[in-house]
């Protein structure tokens, strides 16, 4: 019987095994969200005391769970006919018993969080160039929590840029600065399946009333859902009221909002109201700067490592593709040199990270090329990628298209996906064609040739 005497080492036994019914009951989704937190904390004169990390959890709970609960304590060990919701801060001033060891609550709006947040990827540790100094003072000005003129904040570029390390920095930080705000950060692929559950459930309210009731709303790789007719239509509806209320969103992706291909038009114009900001890709000093970082963090790890001066120079150098190569690159040379008590020497580092080298040699990202072309020829980068058909842009593209296809190892169908979402015959047929002109243009021949001398320098 549940009880004023009932032991705490007891109590925690019989509501493990009221969570396990539970689990039945509602399903591992919803359980792993609402009831998982829960913690019993005491059962007298009929009503259980339950502990929740924040009184959103407590209220969405006591609405729509509350039932399943008593019928399960009920059954389990009765009578129960009410139950009492506190929240961490509420049972912090009671005076407590001594408390069963068990795994710590998870941090204070946190379990509303559809996606996890990586604990590395703060403001402290995310290196600031001039590649990415406008998306951080961006970023940090909407985390601060004040005033701020742009809603939505639209991050957007390739990967490795620093798009995902930036959202999480921003959701940890307002979560610092004010405990009581309801941040939800997902990837687009995660609404879409929430949404789709929902209306498979026929719960489409209570989605609504979850994502529309937070403080701020974070959606990351949001081209993920164009072409998804329904989950459009339900995130337009969802950005709308949140702007509203006044708000803040925070949208990423990997291309501009205009250049996502099957988006609907009136998100394409939603998501522009906002500030739109490019992470361009990095250059060497930001790099040099990033292993530079990852260095001192490494050895404070490994005190003892040693690294030789010019293997970082080295290394930004030659790793040009993205920042997450570029630390698995040096995450791998200092475990090699860890286990084999060795110095990290520039020998070293050409024989450890051969395969890294030899891949980024022949490798040129799609994105340099199209932006190296778009310069040379005095285009925007959106009318390269977008639909225009001019000859002044046209040939640029195809130029592009066919720079691409000679010096990455992209395949024909993910080089036009690159080009504003093209089909593969397309890209076939540019490449032919700057094929056939390279033999007759002695002038296009000799402005690949640059371009090329461009890329591999």
């Amino acid at each position: 019987m549940w009880g004023q005497e009932t032991e705490l080492g007891e109590m925690d036994r019989l509501w493990g095994q009221a969570r396990e019914e539970l689990q039945k009951i509602v399903g591992a989704d919803s359980f792993s969200t609402w009831i998982e937190p829960l913690r019993l904390t005491g059962v007298e004169d009929g009503t259980a005391t339950i502990a929740c990390p924040t009184r959103f959890l407590s209220d969405w709970v006591s609405r729509h769970y509350s039932d399943d609960i008593l019928k399960v304590l009920d059954r389990m060990g009765g009578p129960v006919q009410r139950l009492s919701f506190q929240t961490r801060s509420q049972t912090a001033r009671q005076a407590a018993a001594p408390a069963v060891k068990r795994p710590a609550p998870r941090p204070a709006g946190e379990e509303e969080l559809a996606a996890p947040l990586d604990s590395r990827f703060t403001f402290e540790n995310f290196v600031v160039g001039k590649p990415n100094e406008l998306a951080h003072a961006a970023a940090r000005r909407v985390a601060e929590g004040g005033p701020v003129t742009f809603n939505p904040l639209f991050l957007y570029g390739g990967v490795g840029l620093g798009k995902t390390h930036l959202m999480h920095a921003i959701a940890r930080e307002i979560q610092v600065r004010q405990p009581e705000a309801r941040v939800l950060y997902l990837s687009a692929e995660q609404f879409m399946y929430r949404f789709v559950q929902a209306l498979r459930d026929r719960t489409v309210m209570d989605f609504k009333e979850l994502f529309r009731t937070v403080s701020v709303l974070m959606v990351d790789d949001v081209q993920f859902i164009a072409g998804k007719d329904s989950t459009q239509e339900e995130f337009f509806h969802t950005f709308n009221t949140l702007v509203d209320q006044g708000k803040q969103i925070v949208i990423s992706a990997d291309r501009a909002p205009g250049e996502i291909k099957d988006m609907e038009e009136r998100i394409k114009s939603r998501l522009q109201c906002g500030l739109v900001v490019d992470l361009h890709p990095t250059d060497y000093e930001l790099r040099l700067g990033i292993l530079q970082s990852k260095t001192d963090s490494f050895r404070a790890q490994y005190p003892g490592l040693q690294i030789a001066p010019g293997v970082l120079e080295f290394l930004a150098h030659r790793i040009t593709s993205n920042v997450r190569v570029l630390e698995g690159a040096l995450q791998r040379l200092f475990a090699f040199a860890s286990l084999m008590g060795r110095e990290i020497t520039l020998d070293m580092t050409q024989e450890c990270l051969a395969d890294i080298l030899r891949a980024n040699d022949r490798k040129v990202s799609i994105e340099e090329i199209q932006r190296k072309v778009a310069e040379h020829y005095n285009i925007r980068l959106a009318d390269m990628i977008g639909p225009k058909r001019v000859r002044t842009v046209a040939r640029p593209r195809q130029i592009a298209m066919y720079l691409s296809k000679q010096m990455t190892s992209r395949s024909l169908p993910e080089i036009g996906r690159r080009f504003g979402g093209r089909d593969h015959t397309t890209i076939m047929h540019g490449v032919r064609k700057i094929e056939e002109l390279r033999g007759s243009d002695r002038s296009l021949a000799e402005d690949i040739d640059l371009l090329r001398r461009l890329l591999e320098a």
